[in-house]
């Protein structure tokens, strides 16, 4: 697609954002909710929708949908009624879906992200309570198609942004926050490869000066942030060809493949009215008093957005370090426990990103699973500061043998390895008189203006004195040694 014609247009997207929570049992009964168990194992009478069987709602999903309307900034629904969403798929049961059309737990709210562009808020519309489908499985040896009821009944929030979102990167900032957000919360574990994240994305385009949006299609079964991306931008492509071409856009629900990065047509879009909303009959309206709703508030944790701010304004990090510090909820708790044993919160930080993040990323862990408490982290960083060791030292060969033995002090394992640096200017000054009287044509160098020559004269200093030579005192001791010659 010529820059011209993308020039022409305004892309406009809303996305729909379904996080699985991390509830033991599922919505209206007491089936599993564990990922990964035989088919059809994780289901009762109700689940399967037998005559007679009734619904009750699990409190946990309740709270749960609170605690991210007010991570949004949404305004909670004191009082609200469950609906049915009457539509057959093979995979539920009943014939139609538990929701909530006209009373959403969560009304408008907001999520902040930032972007090339800068920082802005991008409205939600609602977010709601539903029960999730099961899954239809097509074998590619098989003709047929078998449902595995296990996900049936397993409880749904609905984030429903408004048609706010104007690129591809737009769309992926939030998504990547809403992530963050259930993850913080630990309402959802935000894995969009086995389903419990997914995302169907409204898409448009109209002429830059249009007063009305045009025809949207919704895009379906992208399981990645990524892959929702490249949705959004083929399809950006794909709408303008066809208006370029006199050809109008149809209301319709398509799928993505990943492997061509191209969307396909699935059905015409369902209207509004054919789901037939109606209250449903079996389960009594829900009211949150205000004491609920204070105690919940009351057990919010952090946020990230929160602590970015923190790290930037209160500990006056740099905002590349706050962003990857704040990436994920189990760094950041880690990097606050180092922040509450060292002053010296910019080497925290430097460790956290560095060596932590990067022993982590080669394992595959979490920092809940590694194996040196943050007091290691805080001792190391203080064994530097005091000029025992340095950072060079602490990096390649104390903290490698800290992962091996994590039962030891960083002073122990330094004494151990004999790398705990000397201050004496007594023992180094032989060891800058013996370099100096080496090398004196370099000598020669420095004194004519190559200042920079002193680099090698220290890594000679450090080499003979194994690494031990504090370079603070060395490199002192040679730039006078160097003047006085």
């Amino acid at each position: 697609m010529s820059k011209s014609n993308r020039d022409k247009y305004t892309l406009v997207v809303g996305l729909e954002v379904h996080a699985q929570l991390l509830t033991k049992s599922k919505i209206y009964n007491t089936d599993s909710t564990a990922y990964g168990s035989a088919p059809n194992t994780n289901v009762s009478v109700i689940t399967l929708a037998h005559p007679g069987t009734l619904p009750k709602l699990n409190k946990k999903v309740v709270e749960y949908a609170i605690k991210m309307g007010l991570a949004c900034h949404s305004e909670i629904s004191r009082f609200q009624i469950f609906d049915r969403k009457n539509y057959f798929y093979p995979d539920l049961p009943k014939g139609y879906q538990l929701t909530q059309d006209r009373t959403p737990i969560c009304k408008g709210g907001y999520v902040t992200i930032t972007t090339k562009e800068g920082e802005r808020n991008v409205r939600l519309n609602r977010i709601h309570i539903e029960e999730d489908a099961g899954k239809s499985i097509h074998l590619p040896t098989e003709a047929d198609t078998l449902v595995d009821f296990n996900r049936s009944g397993v409880p749904l929030i609905e984030i429903v942004t408004e048609p706010d979102i104007r690129t591809s990167d737009e769309a992926y900032a939030i998504l990547t926050e809403i992530r963050k957000l259930v993850r913080y919360l630990e309402i959802c574990d935000g894995n969009m490869e086995e389903g419990s994240l997914r995302c169907d994305a409204n898409i448009s385009v109209m002429l830059k000066d249009a007063k009305e949006y045009g025809k949207k299609v919704e895009v379906k079964n992208m399981n990645s942030i990524r892959n929702v991306q490249r949705a959004i931008e083929h399809e950006f492509d794909r709408q303008i060809a066809l208006l370029e071409q006199g050809i109008p856009i149809i209301s319709e629900t398509r799928t993505f493949d990943a492997d061509d990065g191209k969307t396909y047509g699935m059905r015409t879009k369902e209207e509004l009215n054919d789901y037939r909303y109606f209250p449903d009959p079996d389960l009594s309206p829900m009211e949150v008093s205000e004491q609920w709703l204070n105690d919940i508030q009351a057990s919010m944790p952090a946020l990230p957005r929160e602590l970015y701010e923190k790290y930037i304004t209160v500990y006056q990090l740099p905002a590349y370090d706050a962003q990857v510090l704040t990436d994920s909820k189990d760094i950041a708790l880690y990097f606050e426990a180092v922040c509450k044993l060292t002053s010296n919160l910019k080497a925290a930080s430097n460790w956290v990103m560095g060596p932590v993040k990067s022993h982590l990323n080669d394992l595959s862990l979490s920092a809940d699973e590694f194996p040196l408490t943050p007091n290691i982290i805080a001792e190391i960083i203080g064994l530097i500061d005091q000029g025992k060791i340095s950072y060079t030292i602490a990096s390649q060969r104390v903290f490698p043998e800290l992962l091996k033995n994590p039962g030891k002090t960083a002073l122990e394992v330094a004494q151990q390895l004999n790398v705990i640096q000397d201050s004496n200017k007594d023992s180094i000054l032989p060891i800058v008189e013996e370099v100096i009287k080496e090398f004196p044509l370099k000598v020669e160098e420095y004194k004519n203006g190559k200042k920079g020559i002193i680099s090698m004269f220290m890594g000679e200093v450090m080499k003979r004195s194994k690494g031990k030579a504090d370079p603070k005192v060395a490199t002192q001791l040679l730039t006078k040694k160097l003047e006085e010659v």
